[in-house]
């Protein structure tokens, strides 16, 4: 795009909530910014037309505007003399052509960025959403009343020791991954032939135990310790902290077992208010999210959720906070990757030319905080991946986007 002319102002119709933010975010993201979306004002409309009357809808809105340039997008070819058609799923060179086209219709060159880019409160986009680092402080903000407190839990003065939730976790690299994730006998998560059988079912592991915990803490707001016949968890919903009495090798041990097949029970029930162990031990205090991130590493070995098809494309809601998980190899690759769009695991491999298996425990974790899941909605068919090949003469940002998650043995 010409740097002298300014983004144009699009309104979109026809679309759910996610479609907009997500057009929002390919607009400014692979269309490098040719548009930005607003609620009013826009210099030109586009239509998801492939709804229930929206050809209605386009006739009475070009009816009142005429002369507003108009893009529609469709599965199917529409031939209209007034409006300009993107087909689905769209690609980023016809998307830019459609757009340039519409700036030339509408005769409008604007020469300075600061009139034409909206104010937050009339994008659409995703500006509101808070990041990872803003909930947490959000959530344990000490302006804001705390619906409980354990006294003998924590104090100001141990604060400062819980080195385990605020230090950064390790980077895998390739050659440690195998014996920090472990490996299940008999199985080849790399082979193609076997992807029908590299899964997992996480009900049967701590990670799902631990995952109900969470939502019914979090629900009643209150503290309380999960049972399982081993160390107890205690889980501190306000502070988005956990605590265990035991350290990574033992926990890795436990979060492999199936829990089911030993018969193993859990329960939650209320802390010992009367426990000074805490006091002893506020090194052993983990976040919440890294912890269940581990969890779920060490639970998948390799392998990815039972409940995903491999064949069917997957998505990454957003960027995970890696400056507390722990990275795996290639993760932020594959995050790089899937945050431009859904593909499908052994696509996500083979673009990256990667092991499976990287790609799997990856998204066993991201599926784990809720961070990814199965493509099934609107917005999923709306935009092709980009293709990406390999280039020889890769500019600088490439080169570092390459060299992401990367460490060399």
């Amino acid at each position: 795009m010409d740097e002298n002319n300014s983004p144009l102002k699009v309104a979109l119709h026809g679309m759910d909530e996610r479609s907009c933010k997500v057009m929002g975010i390919y607009l400014q993201g692979p269309c490098k910014g040719i548009a930005v979306v607003v609620n009013d004002d826009a210099d030109i409309d586009i239509f998801n037309v492939d709804t229930v009357n929206a050809g209605k809808l386009l006739d009475e809105h070009l009816s009142k505007q005429p002369h507003k340039p108009i893009i529609v997008l469709s599965f199917q070819d529409r031939k209209h003399e007034k409006v300009l058609h993107v087909r689905k799923p769209i690609t980023i060179n016809d998307m830019v052509a459609s757009l340039e086209k519409a700036r030339s219709l509408l005769g409008k060159s604007q020469k300075t960025l600061i009139h034409t880019f909206p104010s937050p409160d009339k994008s659409i986009s995703d500006n509101k959403q808070l990041s990872d680092s803003d909930k947490k402080t959000e959530t344990t903000d000490p302006s804001r009343p705390i619906k409980q407190t354990l006294k003998p839990f924590v104090t100001d003065a141990g604060e400062q020791k819980k080195t385990s939730r605020h230090r950064p976790q390790i980077e895998l690299i390739d050659k440690s991954f195998d014996a920090f994730i472990g490996n299940v006998p008999g199985i080849d998560v790399n082979d193609p032939k076997q992807f029908s059988i590299a899964t997992y079912n996480p009900k049967d592991y701590f990670q799902s135990h631990v995952e109900s915990a969470y939502k019914i803490c979090q629900a009643k707001g209150k503290i309380r310790q999960l049972n399982s016949g081993w160390s107890p968890l205690l889980i501190f919903p306000h502070s988005q902290e956990v605590w265990l009495d035991a350290d990574d090798n033992k926990l890795r041990a436990f979060a492999g077992l199936t829990l089911n097949s030993l018969d193993i029970k859990t329960s939650l029930s209320p802390p010992d208010p009367g426990s000074s162990s805490l006091t002893r031990g506020l090194e052993k205090f983990h976040d919440m999210d890294a912890f269940l991130w581990k969890l779920a590493c060490w639970a998948s070995k390799g392998r990815y959720p039972d409940f995903l098809d491999i064949k069917r494309p997957v998505y990454l809601k957003s960027w995970p906070n890696f400056t507390r998980l722990l990275i795996t190899p290639h993760a932020l690759r594959i995050s790089a990757l899937l945050i431009q769009g859904p593909r499908t695991l052994p696509n996500v491999a083979e673009v990256l030319n990667i092991k499976p298996q990287y790609v799997f425990v990856f998204i066993s974790a991201a599926c784990a905080l809720n961070l990814a899941g199965q493509a099934r909605r609107e917005v999923d068919e709306l935009f092709q991946p980009p293709e990406i090949q390999p280039n020889k003469s890769q500019g600088l940002m490439s080169r570092i986007i390459s060299q992401l998650g990367t460490t060399k043995a």
